[in-house]
């Protein structure tokens, strides 16, 4: 596509109107929006971890008036730096008690209680940035973008990497046309970093006590009851399918982010994943997924293949990881560059974009004799004013309040971000049913497997159900 094309289009797609909204701070407020000194109450769930850093980026952009965390010690270091938000162990109570007092809410919990979290938020009519990925199941992420679509507010997904301008700039080199039109994207990790296949295979027979500073059943949430185990808590619950969404959810929703976004790639039709060490409790010790996407517009069938973890290994340490064909790689890298931990690269007619960067916030344009002296387009995307200073993470907290004051749709809100989560859960579902999925995305269904319907749509637990 022409530049000109290509921003036209991508503006209508994303109503990212108003491309110097961040730049210029927001004066283009809409006259419903909140005003400018109008403070935004926020509640934080989940305030340990990635939450911490959510919870004082929050803070930056408005009062935080409740903390809520099952663990009591990460509660209360939180609330040492917030000492007038009131404390809650259990976020049903939270709301029942602030409702009215609440304005936006952020959830930094573990992945299976996003949704539950999210979705009590949404139909109180609170604004809500959720960390990646959105939901737990693929069903959890449609219904949450629906559900944020009808009560009108203001949402973001914590991908932090959207709000980089090396991202934005390289989905601006990819839709001028640059590397010509993509048919094959390849992404990989160095996740699980955490326990799971194979060295972590079955649920632990010891059943020690729960720790005075943990509240179980909070931790549990919508998933099904098993008893306390320090294999769950704190951070180890990635590599649990009961809690965790794996190497996928962990890492996609940032490094499939920059090609979703640049190719408009939507709903695959197809997912295919091959995995080592399957078994019901955890995530798998390997996967390689492909991901096949039709033609969109004059955009052509694309395929996206997935890596993660590493084969034949005794743990998840040990072994040969999974990454791209060798051709490629030596197509990308320099002589005695190593690979990067994580990265992307999408294969264009005209050439290749490599990013070495989890966030896609960096690339390279190979082969490099073919782009010599190659400038970027003139931006169309928005970009950020901060004297400097590239906190992503602050300046994702910052979109979505001037979302919430009436400017443009933070770009990783539920409308970009639930498509996002659906396609990379998509993937999981694949790895569990182990054999290839035919999708039917307008119904969330696979075709001819009704034994993914236990992992698209997973039941929840009394008092824990959406």
């Amino acid at each position: 596509m022409t530049h000109r094309k290509a921003r036209r289009e991508f503006l209508k797609q994303t109503t990212l109107a108003g491309v110097g909204y961040w730049v210029a701070g927001g004066a283009a407020r809409a006259a419903e929006g909140r005003s400018a000194n109008d403070r935004i109450r926020i509640a934080c769930i989940g305030v340990g971890g990635k939450g911490s850093s959510d919870t004082d980026n929050a803070g930056e952009v408005g009062d935080i008036v409740a903390l809520c965390d099952c663990d009591e010690d990460r509660l209360g270091k939180k609330a040492e730096k917030f000492p007038e938000a009131k404390k809650y162990f259990d976020f049903r109570k939270m709301f029942d008690e602030l409702g009215k007092s609440i304005d936006a809410v952020t959830v930094s919990t573990p992945d299976h209680t996003h949704a539950v979290a999210s979705m009590m938020a949404l139909r109180s009519g609170k604004h809500v940035y959720c960390q990646k990925p959105l939901t737990h199941s693929v069903y959890e992420a449609r219904l949450l973008r629906e559900t944020a679509a009808k009560m009108k507010v203001a949402t973001q997904m914590g991908n932090q990497g959207t709000a980089n301008d090396g991202l934005r700039t390289a989905v601006e080199v990819v839709q001028s046309g640059a590397i010509g039109p993509v048919r094959e994207v390849h992404v990989w990790t160095n996740r699980p970093i955490w326990p799971q296949a194979p060295d972590v295979m079955a649920r632990p027979t010891e059943t020690p006590p729960v720790p005075e500073n943990l509240h179980w059943d909070e931790f549990l949430g919508p998933a099904p009851y098993r008893p306390y185990s320090p294999a769950y808590h704190p951070f180890k619950w990635r590599g649990w399918w009961d809690f965790g969404t794996g190497a996928l959810g962990d890492m996609a929703c940032h490094t499939c982010n920059m090609p979703y976004m640049a190719l408009k790639l939507g709903a695959p039709s197809s997912v295919v994943a091959e995995a080592g060490d399957l078994n019901p409790e955890t995530c798998p010790s390997w996967a390689k997924v492909t991901y096949n996407f039709p033609a969109r517009g004059d955009l052509p069938a694309c395929k996206l293949f997935w890596y993660e973890g590493r084969e034949g290994g005794q743990s998840n340490k040990t072994g040969k990881r999974m990454l791209p064909p060798e051709d490629l790689l030596a197509k990308v890298l320099k002589p005695g560059e190593e690979v990067a931990k994580s990265a992307s690269i999408l294969v264009g007619d005209k050439g290749i974009l490599y990013s070495s960067s989890d966030y896609g916030g960096s690339y390279r344009l190979t082969p490099e004799s073919d782009f010599a002296g190659y400038k970027p387009p003139e931006p169309w995307l928005p970009r950020h004013s901060n004297e400097g200073k590239k906190d992503n993470d602050l300046n994702m907290k910052q979109e979505w309040a001037a979302a919430m004051r009436g400017g443009p749709p933070a770009m990783s809100n539920f409308d970009y971000s639930g498509p996002l989560t659906e396609m990379v859960l998509l993937g999981n579902v694949a790895i569990r049913v182990g054999k290839p999925i035919q999708w039917d995305a307008a119904n969330l269904k696979a075709l001819g497997c009704p034994e993914a319907d236990q992992y698209i749509n997973p039941p929840l637990r009394n008092g824990w159900t959406l």
